[in-house]
């Protein structure tokens, strides 16, 4: 049985302040059956990690360097993310494979380094309005999961995260059919390659403006684990209304 995960990315937001956000989250009841995951600017997460202490709310880095030291001025290492309190990291963004001209097998090396540090990867992928348009999303969707996945993935050090890169913060969302659709095609790939055991136990979330009045109905498609959420993560009122629709469905 897959347990659901609600996983915030504040991206390139929050100072300390924020953090008064992050303890009312922390300090609501844990909900049945759910995790939580905050991933934060780097620059919060140790006093993130403070703030969450002893709470039902995990926390996870927004990207890794491939390597675990060295010569790499501004990186952060996925031991460092570790050491700072993170127990995952979000990758392939489509935010970092455009602005930083990231390729699938970027995201596998560091899906590696992730691994190595004892880091769940969350592996993000998705296709352009563009692609969608020219009914490529499939092929994108399964280029991506081949080239971006390494091997010997399992449910507990792999989530993967459908993010169309047209729907994130426009407020434009796909059709209930479009995410189902995605959401199947991407388990049985994983079953496939990884087998029924595996294939099954690897969580899938849906990103791409999820919000408080759209949860309930995007949480009630089959292969939808989850969501991972960016905007609407960074009030705990908010986010909590997001948790409280998963828990719910």
């Amino acid at each position: 049985m897959r347990r659901k995960l609600a996983a915030g990315n504040w991206k390139m937001n929050g100072l300390g302040d924020a953090l008064v956000e992050l303890r009312t989250l922390a300090d609501a009841p844990a909900p049945n059956e759910t995790d939580i995951l905050i991933c934060p600017p780097a620059t919060l997460l140790s006093r993130a990690a403070d703030a969450v202490r002893h709470s039902a709310v995990a926390l996870g880095g927004q990207d890794c360097h491939a390597n675990g030291s060295g010569a790499h001025t501004g990186e952060i290492s996925a031991e460092m993310l570790r050491d700072a309190g993170a127990s995952a990291v979000i990758l392939g963004h489509s935010e970092r494979r455009e602005d930083h001209d990231e390729h699938d097998e970027d995201v596998r090396a560091k899906a590696r380094a992730a691994w190595a540090a004892g880091l769940t990867a969350i592996v993000c992928m998705g296709e352009s309005l563009a692609q969608r348009e020219a009914d490529n999303t499939l092929d994108i969707i399964g280029g991506q999961l081949a080239g971006s996945i390494p091997d010997n993935a399992t449910g507990e050090n792999l989530v993967v995260a459908y993010e169309p890169i047209w729907a994130i913060g426009t407020g434009r969302v796909p059709t209930i059919a479009q995410i189902g659709e995605v959401h199947d095609f991407i388990r049985a790939r994983l079953e496939r390659r990884f087998g029924p055991g595996v294939g099954r136990s690897v969580r899938l979330l849906y990103g791409g403006s999820v919000k408080p009045e759209n949860a309930s109905e995007i949480f009630s498609v089959p292969n939808v684990d989850g969501a991972l959420v960016g905007g609407a993560s960074l009030k705990s009122a908010d986010f909590r209304a997001i948790i409280d629709a998963l828990s719910a469905a």
